[in-house]
């Protein structure tokens, strides 16, 4: 009769393998703390949309000539409101573009800011077409808006913004704000503007 074989043993793992399973936990262990950590603290300062609104407006200096180049300048009053009693906002870059019918006829920035909490800031903006080629049929509605002494129009803001609870500063976020429609009134601002309430994405 053949001599049995002796039972196998379980070998243990390697060194190698404890220490890569016990990064691995530690690892996971810390990603699932520090999510934790910015929910816990998202929940407690229960952040409030940020509110962008068009208080003014008006045209000045327009022509547009029969090539159907456009100059002009632009008025606007934009009032930027932060709600929270918790966080204030860093904006680091700031573009604004002025459109009509989806064309964009001027472009221009916001010099870098800062905006603590429950603070309201007005921002006056001078913005101008130099030489701007229009298509025919938007310089042919321009010049019927132009009749009636005023022109429908928009303006856009994007940004690159950062939040601050404490010490703790956040990654930085987009944002985007959207003002439209605007009545603009030509050579001066009226005294019936309507302000506008803008869309805000982040």
């Amino acid at each position: 009769m053949a001599n049995a074989k002796p039972p196998t043993q379980n070998q243990p793992p390697p060194p190698r393998y404890n220490l890569v399973r016990l990064i691995a936990i530690v690892l996971l262990a810390l990603i699932v703390l520090v999510g934790l950590t910015i929910l816990i603290i998202w929940l407690t300062i229960k952040p409030k949309k940020l509110v962008y609104s068009i208080e003014d407006g008006s045209v000045h200096n327009y022509n547009l000539s029969n090539s159907n180049h456009l100059n002009a300048t632009y008025y606007f009053v934009l009032r930027a409101y932060n709600p929270n009693k918790k966080v204030s906002v860093y904006y680091d870059k700031v573009h604004i573009v002025v459109l009509y019918d989806d064309q964009t006829i001027s472009t221009g920035i916001i010099d870098p800011f800062y905006q603590p909490k429950r603070n309201a800031t007005r921002f006056k903006l001078n913005l101008s077409s130099h030489d701007v080629t229009l298509p025919q049929q938007i310089a042919r509605d321009l010049k019927v808006e132009r009749s009636s002494g005023q022109i429908e129009m928009i303006v856009k803001l994007k940004a690159r913004i950062r939040f601050k609870v404490g010490m703790w500063k956040s990654r930085h976020y987009r944002m985007k704000v959207t003002c439209a429609p605007i009545l603009v009134h030509y050579y001066s601002s009226s005294k019936g503007f309507q302000t506008i309430s803008c869309d805000v994405d982040i």
